[in-house]
């Protein structure tokens, strides 16, 4: 069975935690990333010859695995991953971590104990079948280790690590799509860091001939980018180690900077060490001819070699602080004479809180040298306020990062957004090359202004109404539906309560139309890809699939007034990286059987099935058809008498908490007969036997009342054995009259609650015995629409009436504003104050 993401993610955390402690995260992401890679190497390449790496006898995670235990496995772990290293000359990149280091590790039996806890958690992962090229889980689960890496090593560690989110949309401005197009492309990063941003450009331009170059100064950092690139399939990605300024790792005979068809890059920000090795007035190179940048901020440095390292018709994106937009002096001189050689294509400003390495918030310069020479503007984009919140860090969702990537690629200027500013308003006086993006576009929203005529007058400002045109462009007749004409021009009145505007809206014939529309644009939508869906198997390749989904779904909806086509494009994408990946990869794995098997349920795990009661339950996972899926395709019946089971249950728990909460007070029937888990039926009973004897004591035999007691003595509760409104001086028979309603009550609980979980016990198991008699088509169907399409027409569903509840709150918010006019207010005022001066003269005062 193919690892899902989810269990990877959960081993691998697992496994930083048997490190905590004796180390801090820039340390311990050493132990698990070499752990990492050398059971993803062994899984996929031992034993087969001509591979691009070799697993040599001794060097593979299988002698890991026979170390455990063992009181020296600190310094057989060593030689393992040294003769791996040897093999693959990748020493000083796989044998960073010390596995014999007491310091962190511990001693003795500590060492042991932990190091043969680390192997044993990657010992059972399968990873040598979850590749298909560019959606590997294992490329995902190292993404998330370093993110998390990032996060826990502090802002002075986090710079090996470019958010996944900012990669993508960088690789996709530079337009390395076209990579097709040449016939030997090449990308470059000048400061790599662990690899990311390279490897999402790869990614993206989805051509394997793309030769990669980077360059790291870290020693660290650079053995994970090594790793990562092989662990990402590109093992042949040059990486070379130095100072990229002082000297740098890729030139053509020693005289000039290699060039490159496209560059991407995240400098450190205003390094003011930049010049440290170099001399930037006579640099070699050339790379400062438009100006030499101020010696504590080394941003324009980085850039000015990133230009260089562009061929004549390079693009390439990289990330800059906002301080390179409008810092004067030097700074300014080199943003002028970039701006006039038309190198600068567009910037895109980031929300803040984006990076690790700092909170502030920074931009990507997007360069072109290809159409440089006619560049008449630049095309700005302000995506400062599109983000998620993500723990203590901010974070891009997917309609973010495709809104960004839209725009800029059909440079499409929106309110507030987006914007191509012509060269001549940049180079303006008032302007002088400043490119400070809140001076060409105004991201605030409008505001909201009140009316004062309204305040004074009454009345609902036609002018506010008229705002909201969009919704009456789609729903015409919804206004006249919902607005008359108030009794002067220019203001309305409401034809319908508050509290009815949304039922109004919902069941206007207009919005009816609209929804089927909708509906109709999604089911058309799911009818054209539902027989790619069902057909998926070994040669899918889920990256392609999602693409082909998502772009489809976004232009469909695209084309419907009024809905934000983005957000529908989100929810399909939520659900795509929380459940329907992990779907797809089992699929792509395992065939369509995978939907009949079921494993047990791990710690922390809801399970879908539960066989059995206590401890010796038997708890089960299905991870590819939940169960409750099933139970709805072909027990339906069981599960609407289940329903009806609950409901009744939870309608006489109900009246048996009402009562005891009535009852329970202090001079309450029920008080004190309190016990661990509630009231205590054998203390009522006592009770009860408590109030028989009294009452026989207070009644002689041979009367009508000593045989009431006598009826209760003998506990026949099916009746009450005294008559409504019997003489009751004690309030004997009130209190045996509640200890009778509550055995009641708890008798019918405790009867409806074994009853539901008879049925439930009997339905769980029919459920999973069913698993194993499904047919080769009832899975794909179970799967396609049972589980897929039906969560996605519900999200689709959900996302198509927030926009009624959008129009509701403006509208009741603009009546309630308006809903009192000054008039009005001063004649409540002198209407409550006639009322408290009458109370005062009855009291014989006199009002001030």
């Amino acid at each position: 069975m193919a690892i899902r993401k989810s269990q990877l993610y959960s081993a691998l955390w697992k496994s930083c935690d048997e490190l905590r402690g004796g180390m801090d995260a820039s340390q311990y992401k050493d132990y698990v990333l070499t752990l990492l890679f050398v059971k993803y190497v062994s899984d996929r390449y031992a034993g087969r010859p001509n591979e691009v790496v070799v697993v040599p006898d001794g060097g593979g995670f299988a002698d890991m695995i026979a170390c455990k235990g063992d009181k020296e496995v600190g310094d057989r772990l060593n030689k393992i991953i040294a003769r791996l290293a040897e093999e693959n000359d990748l020493e000083c990149v796989i044998d960073q971590a010390d596995f014999n280091d007491e310091s962190k590790l511990g001693s003795g039996k500590e060492m042991v104990d932990r190091l043969t806890k680390l192997v044993g958690i990657f010992e059972n992962l399968e990873l040598g079948t979850n590749r298909a090229g560019g959606d590997d889980l294992l490329g995902d689960a190292y993404e998330y280790l370093m993110r998390h890496f990032a996060t826990e090593s502090g802002k002075s560690k986090g710079q090996f690590y470019t958010p996944a989110e900012v990669s993508r949309i960088m690789a996709r401005v530079i337009g390395i799509d076209r990579a097709l197009e040449k016939r030997q492309p090449t990308v470059y990063d000048p400061t790599c860091g662990s690899g990311s941003l390279l490897i999402k450009a790869a990614d993206e331009a989805g051509v394997s001939s793309l030769a990669i170059y980077g360059q790291e100064k870290d020693v660290a950092t650079w053995a994970l980018a090594r790793m990562n690139m092989i662990l990402h399939g590109h093992p042949t990605a040059e990486l070379e180690r130095g100072n990229t300024l002082a000297s740098p790792g890729f030139t053509e005979g020693g005289e000039r900077l290699k060039r490159f068809d496209f560059a991407v890059a995240n400098p450190p920000f205003s390094d003011k060490a930049w010049s440290n090795g170099l001399d930037p007035a006579n640099d070699e190179f050339h790379r400062f001819e438009p100006g030499v940048p101020p010696a504590t901020k080394g941003d324009f440095a980085y850039l000015l070699h990133f230009i260089r390292s562009l061929r004549s018709d390079g693009s390439g994106a990289i990330i800059l602080p906002h301080g390179v937009l409008f810092r004067g002096n030097r700074e300014a001189v080199i943003r002028r004479n970039l701006i006039e050689r038309g190198l600068i294509a567009g910037v895109i400003g980031l929300p803040p809180n984006l990076f690790y390495g700092t909170g502030i918030p920074a931009c990507i310069l997007v360069i072109d040298k290809q159409n440089a020479h006619s560049r008449t503007g630049i095309f700005l984009v302000d995506a400062s306020r599109g983000f998620t919140k993500d723990g203590a860090k901010n974070r891009l969702r997917e309609r973010d990062i495709h809104r960004i990537v839209d725009v800029f690629a059909n440079r499409r200027g929106e309110p507030r957004y987006s914007r191509m500013v012509p060269l001549t308003e940049i180079e303006s006086e008032a302007n002088g090359y400043n490119l400070n993006i809140s001076r060409y576009i105004d991201s605030s929203d409008p505001e909201d202004l009140h009316d004062l005529d309204a305040h004074l007058n009454g009345g609902i400002p036609a002018g506010d109404i008229d705002d909201l045109q969009p919704y009456w462009d789609v729903f015409p007749g919804l206004r006249a539906t919902l607005f008359k004409e108030a009794d002067r021009p220019g203001y309305l009145e409401t034809r319908v309560a508050p509290d009815q505007i949304r039922s109004t809206i919902l069941e206007h014939p207009e919005f009816l139309k609209f929804s089927e529309r909708a509906n109709a644009i999604f089911d058309g939508w799911w009818e054209a890809h539902r027989p790619t869906l069902e057909s998926i198997g070994p040669t899918t390749r889920p990256a392609d699939l999602i693409r082909d989904l998502s772009e489809d779904l976004l232009a469909r909806f695209s084309a419907l007034p009024l809905l934000d086509p983005y957000d529908i494009y989100q929810r399909l994408m939520d659900y795509w990286n929380e459940v329907m990946q992990d779907d797809v990869h089992m699929i792509v794995a395992n065939g369509w059987g995978a939907g009949r098997g079921l494993r047990p349920a791990e710690k922390g795990e809801t399970p879908d099935l539960v066989l059995g009661r206590g401890q010796k339950a038997r708890k089960y996972i299905a991870d590819l058809i939940p169960a409750s899926v099933l139970i709805d395709r072909f027990f339906k019946e069981r599960q609407d008498e289940l329903a009806r089971l609950e409901e009744r249950h939870a309608r006489a728990a109900a009246q048996l908490l009402e009562l005891e909460r009535t009852e329970g007070s202090d001079d309450g029937a029920l008080a004190g007969l309190e016990s661990k888990r509630g009231i205590g039926k054998g203390k009522v009973l006592d009770r009860v036997m408590q109030l028989r004897d009294e009452v026989m004591r207070t009644f002689p035999p041979a009367t009508k009342r000593h045989e009431q007691a006598d009826a209760i003595r003998k506990r026949t509760f099916a009746t009450k054995p005294w008559a409504a409104g019997t003489e009751d001086p004690d309030g004997l028979f009130r209190e045996l009259d509640v200890l009778h309603d509550w055995i009641r009550l708890r008798t019918k609980v405790d009867g409806s609650e074994s009853r539901l979980r008879a049925a439930n016990e009997n339905l769980q198991r029919t459920a999973n015995s069913s698993y194993h008699d499904l047919t080769d088509g009832e899975v794909p169907s179970l799967v396609v629409d049972d589980k897929w399409r039906s969560t996605l027409a519900q999200s689709a569903h959900a996302q198509l009436t927030t926009r009624p509840s959008q129009l509701e709150r403006r509208l009741v918010e603009l009546r309630d504003r308006y809903a009192l006019s000054l008039p009005a207010l001063v004649r409540r005022v002198t209407s409550q104050q006639a009322r408290v001066e009458k109370h005062l003269r009855r009291m014989g005062l006199t009002w001030q």
